[in-house]
């Protein structure tokens, strides 16, 4: 890793979504030169081979240009869905009568009535209910439930096509988080060696578990982000903060669930309460959405971006805006942009400290006293000496305009670090160095990239034992001097 001295490093990671659109050569690539961190991958849709090949891709992109680059599966979850039109689509009308019925021909849809893939749906609606199709564009009241068939009368019409998304106004779908396919989805994501994976439409930390339990059956070490989509979700975020190693907000189903109006709180509540917790966050859906097609993203979307790094998200997401989108490398070289403009706002305001409560361990209490010194002196970087990358969690935790380097021998610690927010990921195999020598390395490491200048002040966590995960237990000020010749 290097760096020019006058260009800030970015701190908020760039998640990007792969499909059709990056699979032609260099893609991939030309978006880790452009800033991606961290490559999606969505179960949801493409063969298991195409996962294989896309993930494949990455590790290559990333080898090529010479960067760390994190991968990120994303479970289906459950098909909350209505079936198919005869003829495609239709158009609903305002005080029209409209039913959904399990029973129907999945392919007999019409004006009046269209089949549901989610076989319980009459047992989880009740009259007075609302559902919400295609994102919350098409309302339906529900009149009454009759064996397998809803009555609805239609409150925002429009057109509907074939397989369009299926919400609970208020939440209370039972459908389970995963399902038969997500487990062999999960499967493949340990194989395959993925760093996390994501639950989509996880209700409680029970969910999370499951996924986490299933994981390790298999021997992953991904890390699992929950998917906050849901309102037992927002119901539950405590818990699930307890279980999981991350959340995402995903601001599509929770939106059309909670409605729009509580959307932004909600965003700002989850970031603040996952920071808290000492927990990963990324903030996703429609962030440059308009740059499907268009080169350039609107002032609306930039200020989107901006306020999310503002409120301190880990990383910002790009789903169909790369997977699909007619620019997937501007998409990712506009959000870079965006998220440094933001964050060099940010840092001309006060730094924020966070001292809530006692330190867990002595990690965390070394890394809290790092950044508490770095903020309060000049330092030019602060450097971790790491095994498992959770010092370096803990210290990006805390708003810093320093950058903090995650030296790592092991390969899925550079990988999953991609994702903490300022913290950037070094190759250095402690174990192969004299202890007496150690500092002298990581100055020498750093001196060479660029990453510092002669005579700079260096925080450096290690641990009196090298290699062994889970001992930092000493903090040094060193400056960047190179070895006495």
């Amino acid at each position: 890793m290097s760096n020019d001295r006058n260009q800030p490093l970015r701190r908020t990671k760039i998640v990007a979504t792969l499909g059709p659109a990056t699979d032609g050569p260099g893609v991939i690539a030309d978006m880790v030169r452009a800033g991606l961190d961290v490559a999606r991958i969505n179960f949801s849709h493409g063969s298991k081979d195409e996962h294989r090949r896309r993930i494949h891709a990455v590790r290559a992109a990333a080898q090529e240009v010479g960067r760390p680059v994190g991968i990120l599966a994303d479970l289906s979850g459950p098909k909350i869905r209505i079936e198919s039109f005869a003829n495609g689509r239709i158009n609903l009308t305002e005080g029209q009568p409209f039913a959904l019925d399990i029973s129907l021909d999945p392919a007999a849809g019409n004006e009046r009535e269209v089949g549901c893939a989610y076989q319980d749906l009459p047992k989880d609606v009740r009259a007075g209910n609302t559902l919400l199709l295609a994102d919350g564009f098409i309302v339906l009241d529900v009149r009454s439930v009759r064996g397998p068939r809803i009555e609805c009368v239609v409150r925002a019409g429009g057109e509907l096509s074939n397989r369009k998304g299926l919400n609970l106004q208020g939440g209370g779908l039972s459908a389970p988080a995963l399902t038969d396919r997500d487990l062999e989805d999960i499967r493949m994501a340990a194989e395959i060696g993925v760093d996390y994976l994501a639950v989509s439409f996880a209700r409680d930390a029970v969910d999370i578990r499951r996924a986490q339990s299933e994981l390790r059956k298999w021997r992953g070490t991904a890390q699992v982000v929950a998917k906050i989509e849901r309102h037992e979700a927002i119901d539950n975020l405590s818990q699930i903060l307890v279980a999981a190693d991350a959340v995402m907000v995903a601001r599509g189903d929770l939106g059309v669930e909670m409605g729009h109006a509580a959307l932004i709180g909600l965003q700002k509540t989850i970031i603040q309460q996952a920071i808290a917790a000492n927990k990963l966050v990324i903030t996703a859906t429609q962030m440059m959405e308009s740059m499907i097609v268009s080169p350039v993203p609107t002032r609306a979307e930039v200020s989107d971006v901006a306020n999310a790094v503002l409120d301190g998200t880990d990383a910002v997401m790009l789903s169909a805006e790369t997977a699909a989108g007619k620019h997937p490398v501007k998409a990712v070289q506009a959000m870079a942009e965006v998220i440094l403009g933001a964050e060099k706002y940010e840092l001309a305001h006060p730094t924020l400290e966070r001292s809530q409560g006692d330190f867990s361990n002595t990690e965390e209490a070394i890394a809290k006293a790092v950044m508490y010194t770095a903020n309060r002196m000049n330092v030019r970087a602060i450097v971790a000496l790491t095994e498992s990358g959770l010092t370096a969690l803990w210290m990006s935790r805390l708003r810093a305009d320093m950058p903090i380097y995650a030296f790592t021998r092991q390969m899925v610690t550079q990988n999953r670090v991609t994702l903490y927010r300022g913290v950037h990921p070094v190759l250095f195999d402690v174990v192969g160095i004299n202890s007496s020598q150690v500092n002298q390395a990581v100055i020498d490491l750093l001196l060479k990239g660029g990453l510092v200048e002669h005579g700079d002040n260096i925080i450096l966590t290690k641990g009196v034992m090298s290699g062994v995960q889970g001992g930092t237990n000493s903090m040094q000020i060193l400056r960047a001097l190179p070895a006495e010749s």
